[in-house]
């Protein structure tokens, strides 16, 4: 071993410790937090700008959200480290499967095919009347 290959050696160290450096740095993956309801209705804006949202319930894990908008219903759901939105028809959202506290919508999409939401109870105790909407 000659000294060309200790330099070598320490450069090679330098750079793999500057790559970790620059991805600790850049925070690559960094988690989205909890949604709440102010920032469900920021996505809601953002993605739906046309729809007028009537009501929101948030997820009680924080990984989702259902909104109503006229006769739609308005879903989130976390999809890696972001949220997916889509839109069904509200009976469809009434209609989904509720067991052991969790929603589960088919959505019929490739990207998200179905959103699984944490709720109390399903559907909520302010829309029993209104079902049929």
């Amino acid at each position: 071993m000659n000294e060309a290959f200790f330099v070598q050696l320490a450069l090679s160290a330098a750079a793999v410790g500057v790559l970790v450096a620059v991805a600790a740095w850049a925070k690559i993956a960094k988690p989205v937090g909890p949604l709440d309801e102010h920032k469900a209705r920021q996505l809601l804006a953002q993605e739906f700008p046309t729809r007028h949202v009537d009501a929101v319930w948030i997820a009680s894990d924080g990984c989702g959200a259902m909104a109503k908008s006229g006769g739609l219903a308005l879903v989130i759901c976390r999809v890696g480290d972001g949220f997916a939105l889509r839109q069904i028809p509200w009976p469809q959202a009434v209609a989904a499967t509720f067991r052991n506290g969790r929603l589960k919508i088919n959505l019929d999409d490739v990207a998200a095919p179905a959103a699984v939401i944490a709720f109390s109870v399903w559907p909520p105790e302010n829309l029993k009347g209104d079902l049929a909407a």
